[in-house]
């Protein structure tokens, strides 16, 4: 059921590493990306894929991880991802790229769940330091997102936000990462 499926589809931000994740798996997903929805068609966005061990250290030295957690600089050694998807517009095609990238993003998430993989869309990429690793030219495209990818190694756990305004993810005694999330009657502005 979907409904499941998004429930399992969380950003998860430590991995078992030492677990590959399969180019082929990854292939897989952009291929489910790219049939999905494109404003006026376009299909403006294109893909690189990683699941090379000493690129995926490079890109990850591209990425900041869970801007709540103040005391944490992402996933240690042994914890990072096994692949990486990134998500460009390319400015050949569109000058820009609406929703496009959320719609694929979205799909890539949701299938990776599907697969028993963990996800995390990150938004906070150092762009130009990585179009020079990937040897992609940045007068062309534009980075939208970085998707990493691997086999979870943390339990996520959603609740209901406590305090107005209190949407900070956290971390408990136990290492088990809390997600507030605000209630239907929160969002739902109006039944007709």
């Amino acid at each position: 059921m979907l409904r499941d499926l998004i429930l399992r589809s969380r950003s998860i931000r430590r991995f078992h590493e030492d677990t590959p994740v399969h180019p082929k798996a990854l292939r897989e997903l952009v291929d489910m990306a790219r049939l999905t929805p494109s404003g006026a068609n376009l299909q403006p966005l294109k893909y690189v894929i990683s699941t090379d061990k000493g690129l995926n250290e490079r890109i990850f030295g591209t990425l900041a991880w869970a801007g709540y957690l103040k005391d944490w600089d992402g996933p240690a050694p042994g914890e990072r991802p096994g692949g990486y998807i990134i998500i460009l517009g390319d400015r050949g095609i569109a000058p820009s790229f609406g929703c496009d990238h959320g719609i694929a993003a979205q799909t890539i998430c949701l299938g990776a769940a599907e697969m028993g993989l963990g996800a995390c869309m990150i938004g906070s990429v150092k762009r130009d330091e990585l179009l020079d690793i990937l040897e992609v030219p940045g007068s062309q495209y534009e980075i939208l997102l970085v998707i990493a990818l691997g086999k979870p190694r943390e339990r996520i756990e959603l609740e209901i936000v406590a305090e107005p305004g209190k949407i900070e993810y956290y971390r408990d005694d136990n290492d088990v990462h809390h997600v507030p999330k605000r209630r239907l009657e929160d969002v739902l502005l109006a039944e007709h």
